[in-house]
């Protein structure tokens, strides 16, 4: 099982969790949604729960939750920049489908 960040990604991170001032590491997580099933869900945290998996990469942590797990494994975490837009892309091998707006995807 695991999970890695581009470097990319990984200074992004840091980056976001120096200008917060705090926080242990970034979750990684999945949530009913969309019109393919499921959506990718990010947010800053500042302890693990009890039942997490920490991945670390290039000095960044990954936190994921144990239902999350099993649709992440073996995923990247890049952070892309194409014209004016920017933000998270997710390089997922169990993927196998996702919506034409590309918010959401199946598994």
């Amino acid at each position: 099982m695991s999970i890695s960040m581009s470097d990319a990604a990984a200074q992004r991170v840091q980056t976001f969790l120096a200008n917060r001032g705090k926080g242990y590491g970034l979750r990684l997580g999945v949530r009913t949604s969309g019109c393919s099933g499921m959506a990718y869900v990010l947010e800053f945290v500042d302890a693990p729960n009890e039942d997490d998996v920490v991945f670390e990469d290039k000095g960044v942590r990954v936190i994921v939750d144990g239902k999350s797990l099993a649709y992440l494994d073996g995923t990247q975490l890049d952070f892309v920049k194409e014209g004016l837009n920017e933000g998270f892309k997710f390089n997922n091998p169990n993927m196998t489908s996702e919506c034409g707006c590309g918010e959401s995807f199946n598994v």
